[in-house]
């Protein structure tokens, strides 16, 4: 369950409110409205030119995404489609995955601005492992889905001011191999097919002969097919371009050239490629399908590919969003379901929610702070315990060393007791020693015979 951010949800309910009330007042009305003749001219026939200058004076955005393995000539393509060389740095292709580089450019033609954006994907294709190449494309996608969610979610929104990075066509370059769709280019497109408006492109057909570029296309298609593969049609339902329309649609997937060179062809200085064996003329229908896809992409359906962006794969993604807050249409009752009750409900459940996860926390905090003072008390238990071992190891080295000192102390008094009564003994000794030497010579004096003898 995702937190419904509330400044969102007004934003929500005020356009969905007044969305509401305008289909009901346009159905009040519908239902008995009167056809009416006018007596003279009244001036609302002017909408339409109002709008075109209105749209000229805004200027126009269209997001092109680039997508194909490296070499197929994506960025030389680009600078052919626009007439124009499109200054940028060349990416490096020693990345471990694959990476998104978006340039933005400022075009004029007669008096009309556009606002181009050309994505590339640099690095397709060069892994090892492709399994996830598709990616990365498909998370820049999303993520542009989801700046123009937030711009619109906003209680202050500046619509009209507001950058639109949203992809409006993908092209898909295919490599000119002749045989089958490789699987990384089938997962792709089936991947980004809900996403973004995939044309897909034969890239460098002037390195594969006519026939089989014919059968090479008829695969393309059949492979597109089984594997449910969506890709652009261009539309049909408007009568000033069903027929080019429907005529183009059986050209898929379109095999294209591109040059910037330009080389003298009798009279006129063309785009085209030389090689020794002849000269390929990019804007020659019978050489390549170059015209036919600027024609279908720029001249002709550039609008469209707009509306299908906003009006099919964008509703999509904001539908999903939308559903994962828990937003819906209608109740289990099929009737309307309004979006403040909606927001009430879900606010509700949301704090429900919060204060049981802050209940659990607590719950939690407290059982943790419970163990964590039983540790500390099972701890100062055991420290107490050591305190009370050491102290009682001291005191019995204490008892010990003053035995010791004790039983040092007798040994060093009864050896002092010894010297004593030794040295007592010795000077006994000499003063016998000494009374006898005197009471020889005293005799010998006395008795001089002693001495003769």
């Amino acid at each position: 369950m995702y937190p419904v951010p509330v400044a969102g949800v007004r934003e929500l309910l005020v356009t969905s409110g007044s969305t509401m009330a305008a289909v009901e007042v346009a159905r009040q009305m519908s239902e008995g409205a009167r056809n009416l003749s006018l007596s003279g001219h009244v001036g609302f026939d002017s909408m339409p030119d109002q709008l075109v200058n209105k749209s000229v004076c805004q200027g126009f955005c269209f997001n092109i995404l680039c997508v194909g393995e490296t070499g197929l000539g994506k960025s030389t393509l680009m600078d052919t489609l626009f007439n124009t060389r499109f200054e940028g740095d060349p990416a490096a292709h020693n990345q471990p995955g694959v990476h998104i580089k978006s340039n933005n450019y400022e075009l004029q033609e007669s008096n009309v601005r556009l606002k181009l954006s050309i994505v590339n994907s640099v690095g397709f294709g060069d892994q090892i492992n492709k399994e996830e190449s598709y990616k990365s494309i498909v998370e820049f996608i999303d993520a542009q889905f989801e700046a123009y969610l937030q711009e619109e979610l906003k209680i202050k929104r500046t619509l009209h001011n507001y950058h639109d990075s949203r992809i409006h066509v993908c092209l898909y370059f295919i490599a000119p191999t002749g045989h089958s769709l490789k699987s990384l280019d089938l997962v792709t497109m089936k991947k980004l097919d809900s996403k973004v408006n995939i044309v897909p492109i034969i890239a460098k057909a002037d390195s594969i002969s006519k026939n089989e570029l014919q059968k090479f296309k008829i695969k393309i298609m059949s492979e597109l097919v089984s594997n449910g593969v969506q890709i652009y049609q261009f539309p049909t339902d408007d009568e000033t371009v069903a027929e080019i329309n429907g005529t183009m649609n059986a050209h898929l997937p379109f095999a294209v050239v591109g040059s910037t060179e330009e080389i003298k062809i009798g009279n006129k200085m063309m785009k085209a490629r030389q090689y020794p064996w002849g000269t390929v003329q990019v804007e020659n229908e019978n050489h390549c399908d170059f015209v036919k896809l600027r024609e279908m992409l720029i001249r002709v359906n550039m609008e469209d590919l707009r509306e299908q962006t906003h009006a099919r794969h964008y509703e999509l993604y904001r539908r999903c969003k939308l559903e994962e807050m828990g937003f819906k249409d209608t109740d289990p009752d099929n009737k309307p379901f309004s979006l403040q009750e909606t927001y009430e409900a879900k606010r509700n459940e949301f704090l429900g929610e919060l204060q049981k996860k802050e209940e659990e926390m607590r719950q939690m905090f407290v059982m943790r702070v419970k163990e964590k003072e039983s540790e500390l008390k099972e701890a100062e238990k055991e420290l107490h315990d050591k305190f009370d071992r050491l102290k009682k190891l001291h005191q019995d080295e204490k008892k010990k060393l003053e035995d010791k000192k004790k039983s040092l102390d007798d040994e060093i008094n009864a050896f002092k007791q010894r010297k004593t009564a030794a040295e007592l003994l010795q000077s006994q000794a000499q003063q016998s020693g000494s009374q006898q030497t005197l009471k020889r010579d005293k005799e010998r004096k006395n008795n001089p015979w002693l001495c003769t003898e």
